[in-house]
């Protein structure tokens, strides 16, 4: 019986990126596929939220000139080409798959429904959520936090490139110290830079906890979701009994 049985996983363009700045790299796509095809395998119930750092973010290109409406829906239309590229991986090793994305693009994948996305992870398919919420100047990690209330979710997993949340930035200190577990107030309190506020207020609101690992080191989503290993950082309301994890 796996850890968790019900998880929203969200992952940032950066990773699909793999070493990249830029774009996809399919080897990293493939080595994260098979990690989520192995936790899928495991019987744990998942949907996704893939961001589009790796193709273009709204506010970047908003600095070029462009009104930032257009450009949030242009960074929108990065995160369903993320989608489409990891629903490829995943149906390759044998994890059937849906796209759903907020705005209707019917020849490439269904528009979101929540009961239908629902009944899809019943029947054991891993649903994607691209396109954002649909609306301008909403993050994906906002969406991710929606989402997972929305899908009644145990926990929403954010994949990162770090290990976790530390308590200063570690590129500039070598001195900063991972911290395991946090609560909401206390991410919200210090700024952290991991998820955007809003993400972080709508997850405590509905008493989500929020698990922040590293997913391109190999295992460590199965270690997590499936064994309940501790890994990276928890972000809970403190009152969550972390003593089995």
């Amino acid at each position: 019986m796996p850890r968790y049985e019900r998880v929203l996983l969200k992952l940032s363009g950066e990773v699909l990126a793999g070493d990249k700045h830029f774009g996809l790299d399919f080897e990293t796509v493939r080595r994260t596929g098979a990690e989520i095809a192995a936790v899928h395998n495991a019987g744990v119930a998942l949907c996704m939220v893939v961001g589009g750092g790796n193709m273009l973010r709204g506010r970047d290109i908003e600095k070029l000139g462009i009104e930032r409406v257009q450009a949030d829906y242009m960074g929108m239309l990065g995160t369903v080409i993320n989608a489409l590229a990891l629903q490829d991986v995943l149906e390759k090793l044998g994890v059937p798959t849906r796209v759903q994305t907020a705005i209707e693009m019917r020849a490439v994948a269904e528009p979101y429904i929540r009961r239908r996305a629902l009944r899809h992870m019943e029947k054991g398919r891993v649903v994607i959520f691209a396109a954002g919420t649909g609306s301008p100047y909403f993050s994906t990690d906002t969406t991710a936090a929606l989402r997972a209330a929305e899908m009644n979710v145990q926990c929403m997993v954010k994949g990162t490139k770090v290990d976790g949340i530390y308590n200063t930035d570690p590129r500039m200190d070598a001195s900063a110290r991972l911290l395991p577990s946090i609560t909401y107030r206390e991410a919200l309190i210090n700024n952290f830079q991991v998820m955007d506020a809003s993400a972080f207020s709508l997850c405590m609101d509905n008493k989500i906890p929020i698990l922040v690992i590293n997913v391109l080191k190999w295992g460590n989503l199965v270690s997590m979701l499936v064994n309940g290993e501790r890994i990276g950082t928890i972000v809970h309301d403190g009152e969550l009994d972390l003593s089995d994890n």
